[in-house]
């Protein structure tokens, strides 16, 4: 296979300092290297472009904070993923989770596919559901999926022209921290949720086949994989961290499960902060569940 890595050195979404360091601590932690010994072929095509928050202005004047260098780094990853043909995978690389508006819907335009459906598989500790209106906090990297559905900021829904992600298309698997209005919203739009009080009680190999079967109409799969999405316990480096996790063997049974399917054309690994780990020791964790994805096997 044809792997394209591309990082989005982004911390602009969130509220703390560090993850736009994430792209580099996943290389360190040989990404391409590992990718590489599965026998792939990789290319690492360097990063989009994206303002350092002490250079540009805080506030768009709407409380939304670095609306327009997140606008233009978003718009760039856009056109960079759609410019890439069918047959490469593309591994973006964050960066905080508000990269995944750029990420998403430039694979969902990528090549001869442009207008077909694609579902998104968000593993995440959070649903990132929020709008301008109910964000409690006001950080961008807590809207990405609404403004996919075209919900939120007109300009941040609008980032693919006229395209938007049918809420139908998403499943989300193992959120346990959602402010309340957001709940309510994402109830609202009918988006499909594993809580991990649902990994729980079901086991993850039951969610992984209820995610194929609810996903089963949808023509191929973009994973969006947030290193908040694990226990703290095993993604330490994290900015949002939240106890009582995905498991790292639950996390990679997952990620093998997906592979053995065929349907996934694209991933993101978002939210890995460098400066809160021990010994980059979450993004070695996140190439590992990349590398499963990607056909690692134990035998």
């Amino acid at each position: 296979m044809d792997i394209n890595i591309l990082g989005i050195p982004m911390d602009l979404g969130a509220g703390r300092r560090g993850v736009d360091m994430g792209p580099s601590a996943l290389r360190n932690a040989r990404l391409r290297q590992r990718l590489g010994e599965l026998g792939h072929a990789v290319h690492d095509l360097g990063d989009v472009p994206v303002a350092l928050p002490e250079s540009v202005d805080k506030f768009s004047g709407n409380g939304m904070e670095f609306l327009q260098p997140i606008l233009e780094a978003s718009r760039a990853t856009v056109e960079r993923l759609r410019a890439l043909p069918d047959d490469v995978f593309p591994i973006t690389l964050g960066g905080d989770h508000s990269v995944a508006m750029g990420t998403v819907a430039g694979n969902a335009l990528r090549g001869s596919q442009q207008g077909h459906r694609m579902g998104l598989i968000w593993v995440d500790a959070h649903t990132d559901f929020n709008t301008p209106e109910i964000s409690p906090s006001g950080n961008i990297h807590g809207m990405p999926v609404a403004q996919l559905c075209g919900l939120g900021h007109p300009e941040l829904a609008s980032l693919a022209g006229d395209w938007r992600l049918n809420p139908r298309d998403i499943l989300m698997i193992g959120i346990r921290s959602v402010d309340p209005k957001e709940a309510a919203l994402v109830r609202e739009q009918g988006v499909r949720i594993y809580t991990m009080k649902d990994v729980d009680q079901l086991g993850i190999s039951r969610v992984f086949e209820e995610t194929m079967e609810y996903l089963s109409d949808v023509e191929r799969l973009h994973v969006s994989y947030d290193a908040d999405a694990l226990d703290p316990g095993v993604t330490p480096g994290t900015g949002t961290t939240v106890p009582g996790g995905l498991s790292y063997r639950e996390g990679h049974l997952l990620m093998e499960l997906l592979c053995e399917t065929g349907r996934v054309t694209s991933m993101d690994i978002v939210e890995v902060n460098p400066t809160l780990d021990a010994g980059n020791r979450t993004a070695e964790v996140m190439v590992e569940m990349a590398a499963s994805l990607l056909g690692l096997r134990i035998l």
